[in-house]
């Protein structure tokens, strides 16, 4: 697991799931605010797993910092 993930990386993560999941690159005007809310959706959830994960063993790693702002 990487040490240290930031908001910009789970934001290009979450946008690229919903595309890929919707089928479309740029949602039409009268979808955007769908897609908009879907993707907040998946990095939220996302930020929660990263920051809910235990990492056991010997990682040895500084200890990684919260994505939750």
């Amino acid at each position: 697991m990487a040490p240290e993930v930031g908001d910009e990386d789970i934001r290009a993560a979450a946008l690229q799931y919903v595309r890929k999941v919707s089928g479309f690159r740029a949602p039409a005007a009268h979808n955007r605010a769908a897609f908009e809310r879907a993707v907040e959706a998946v990095a939220e959830a996302t930020r929660e797993l990263l920051d809910d994960l235990e990492v056991r063993g010997g990682g040895g790693g500084p200890p990684r910092t919260s994505t939750r702002s």
